[in-house]
């Protein structure tokens, strides 16, 4: 009887399963209905254009790019706890932009220490740099960033007297394009925001959760943003690659008060975007074709690496999230913002169109509940399948849909559906990123729906919450990855030439300096230190850049307590300083540039270990130096001004500097010099007839002149 009972319970159990499956089935068809509109006004499009557009107009060169004369344009990088990127994000920005007159605006939080550290780093190199701190601690949300950017390029313009001809949005993962400002200047200011598309950097054929951006994006911002449009005439910003007109700036703040981000949204860039197209406002989203480079394995991975050139649209890449936990995370924050408080703050206005893309953003809160019951479903039907296949189940109800031709053209529509929707993601993925990545989108898929689901769930439960009790919704950081150096492929500049790519000198001057440099075989560095023209710090920013050597601080006790086994006077001509033993076991020394080889194989034989530089300051060198020589006389724990003001240079650099002996001179000298046998080395250089007494006199005159300037606050 028990077992009769069983049978009766799973029987009706499957046919409840089969009229939700059919109710499942008719949702996933009203949803794929909306997607192959979508479809149908994309290709329908492309066919038009193409015989149409494309035949009439010329496509835009990127050499009318640079016929434009560039306008100001601002940057703005919202910043809360990017100290792991944001160093490597203003490095590759700055090297890779094709464009002079731009400004990059930085937005930290007072209770981020290690943040504004990196981003004081930089600014010390790029004099086109300016961070911007939050008034308050964080995290609140990202518009707050932006509003307080917006308010510091308000006030750059009227402090420089400039008017920026518009401001762009980025984030602290962005690799940029080197044409991204000469495209932006181009468009302005006939557009009012343009928006880049957004696509993710490629990842390696395991990499399947991050691969779901790369699949999702490719299609998105290739196909769907398009459509949205040709159809409602506007698009949303996507928070990065997004450049605002100043008049558009300028109307935000109007209409805000002062705030023209919203602060009650989590994703202030769809929200901005919706407000432009009320405001009246062009947008566009353009697709100028260019080339990127790119390296990939063949064969899933299996066969040789190779560089290749890719020709896609212009856009901003980045690394999206690598693990399931932190992707779901972020698609809840903007499924929370978009098809939540969206919903909520903005309701359902505009055209007709434009109500039907916002159901087609906001669907999404419930078909990924649907989605994943449509999984469930089926695992279930399959389980049954086997069970009953092998005889452990009883006979079940005949199926109320056996007969039911509606039910099987539902089917039949479904399957029709889902394998366009396989074709689409596998033709805008072997697009971009090859056609193994483009086999390998189809179980992504997959991976990508449980990801939605778990963020839709998340975002729903934040909502009640914040709902029922008024808890406010703060930032949700997502940890950020940029490429490795070996991947952005870092080209050694000259000195000179990476110093007028920073904006830290002008070419006029550099030029002078140049000349002085060949006359005096001084140290361009020390040339432009020296006329005032630029600050040490930043010179030795730029020599570390350079030679890709970390920056460090000298640490005179260490100087001081440096083992025997490098004679003084070699130290004194490498100009190399002991800074004791790291945690590698490497023996580390300060200097003020790069050492040659014969200097490090020096000092790795006197040391019996590896040997690691790092840069340091020439008025750091010049003081420990001193130090080498017995002639310190700063006590430790001296303040910093009796420090500061022994940081001037050393003799014989005022004497190369100031043009009275040249540097082969001067060092073909200094290879016999023995302080303890010679005594001080202005006296040794008269008696060598290497410099006059007069000469001597007129260099220390200058010697004590900047010891008194920096000792005084001159």
């Amino acid at each position: 009887m028990t077992k009769w009972y069983g049978a009766l319970l799973l029987a009706q159990y499957y046919q409840g399963l089969e009229y939700v499956a059919a109710t499942v089935a008719a949702i996933i068809l009203l949803s794929s209905l909306d997607d192959l509109f979508i479809d149908a006004w994309y290709w329908t499009r492309e066919a038009y254009r193409a015989l149409t557009v494309r035949r009439q107009h010329a496509p835009l060169r990127i050499e009318q790019l640079y016929e434009r004369a560039e306008q100001p344009i601002a940057i703005m990088v919202p910043a809360w706890q990017e100290y792991d990127v944001i160093a490597a994000m203003v490095e590759d920005l700055v090297r890779v932009l094709d464009y002079r007159s731009y400004t990059v605006f930085v937005g930290t939080y007072q209770n981020d220490a290690a943040t504004i550290a990196e981003v004081e780093r930089m600014r010390h190199r790029y004099k086109h740099l300016h961070r911007v701190e939050v008034p308050h601690d964080g995290p609140t949300c990202k518009a707050d960033c932006l509003n307080w950017l917006v308010q510091a390029i308000l006030h750059y313009e009227f402090e420089a007297g400039i008017e920026f001809a518009g401001v762009v949005m980025h984030d602290s993962e962005d690799v940029l394009h080197p044409v991204e400002l000469k495209f932006f200047n181009y468009l302005l200011p006939r557009k009012d925001m343009i928006q880049l598309p957004v696509a993710s950097l490629e990842r390696e054929w395991f990499e399947l959760v991050a691969g779901t951006y790369m699949d999702e994006f490719a299609e998105w911002h290739a196909k769907d943003l398009v459509v949205r449009e040709s159809l409602a005439g506007a698009v949303p910003s996507a928070g990065v690659g997004t450049c605002f007109s100043r008049r558009a700036i300028l109307a935000l703040i109007e209409e805000t008060q002062s705030q023209p981000f919203n602060t009650e949204s989590l994703t202030e860039d769809y929200d901005v975007g919706a407000r432009i197209l009320k405001l009246g406002m062009q947008s566009i989203f353009p697709r100028l074709p260019v080339q990127f480079s790119t390296r990939r394995r063949s064969c899933f991975g299996l066969g040789p690496e190779r560089e290749i050139t890719v020709t896609m649209p212009l856009c901003v890449r980045e690394f999206f999230p690598d693990t399931f936990r932190t992707a779901y995370r972020q698609r809840a924050r903007w499924t929370l913002g978009i098809g939540l408080q969206g919903w909520k703050q903005t309701g359902w206005n505009g055209s007709l169109a434009n109500r039907y893309l916002l159901m087609r953003d906001r669907k999404g809160v419930v078909t990924a509940f649907v989605g994943m019951l449509a999984y469930v479903l089926a695992v279930q039907f399959l389980l049954l399948a086997v069970a009953s296949f092998f005889d452990l189940t009883g006979n079940f109800f005949p199926s109320p849909f056996i007969d039911s031709g509606w039910m099987q053209a539902l089917l039949v529509a479904n399957f029709v559906a889902l394998s366009l929707r396989v074709i689409q993601r596998v033709i805008f993925t072997t697009r971009l990123y090859g056609w193994e990545h483009g086999v390998l989108a189809v179980p992504r898929m997959v991976i990508s729906n449980v990801i939605n689901f778990m963020a839709v769930a998340r975002a729903w439960r934040l909502f009640i919450v914040h709902l029922v009790t008024g808890k406010r919704l703060a930032w949700d950081k997502t940890m950020h990855d940029f490429p490795s150096a070996d991947g952005l492929r870092k080209t050694r500049q000259d000195l000179g030439d990476l110093l007028v790519s920073w904006q830290a000198i002008d070419a006029a001057r550099l030029d002078i300096a140049r000349r002085t440099d060949h006359a005096r075989e001084a140290p361009l560095g020390r040339v432009l230190v020296a006329r005032g023209w630029l600050d040490e710090e930043t010179l030795a920013e730029a020599i570390a850049f350079q030679a890709d050597l970390p920056r460090g601080r000298l640490d005179p006790a260490l100087v001081r307590e440096a083992p025997g086994g490098i004679a003084p006077d070699v130290l004194v001509r490498m100009r190399a300083l002991p800074q004791g033993i790291d945690a590698d076991g490497h023996a580390v020394f300060a200097a003020a540039s790069l050492l040659d080889d014969d200097a490090l194989a020096r000092l790795r034989e006197a040391t019996g270990r590896a040997v690691k530089v790092r840069i340091v300051r020439e008025s750091e060198v010049a003081e420990g130096l001193r130090i080498v020589r017995g002639a310190d006389a700063t006590p430790a724990g001296a303040t910093d001004l009796s420090r500061q003001a022994r940081g001037v240079p050393l003799l014989g650099d005022l004497l190369i500097e100031l043009g009275l002996v040249t540097r082969s001179a001067f060092e073909a000298a200094l290879q016999a010099y023995r302080p303890e046998q010679h005594g001080r080395i202005g006296d040794y250089m008269v008696a060598r007839h290497v410099i006059t007494r007069d000469a001597l006199t007129r260099a220390v005159a200058e010697q004590r002149r900047r010891q008194d300037d920096q000792a005084y606050g001159r």
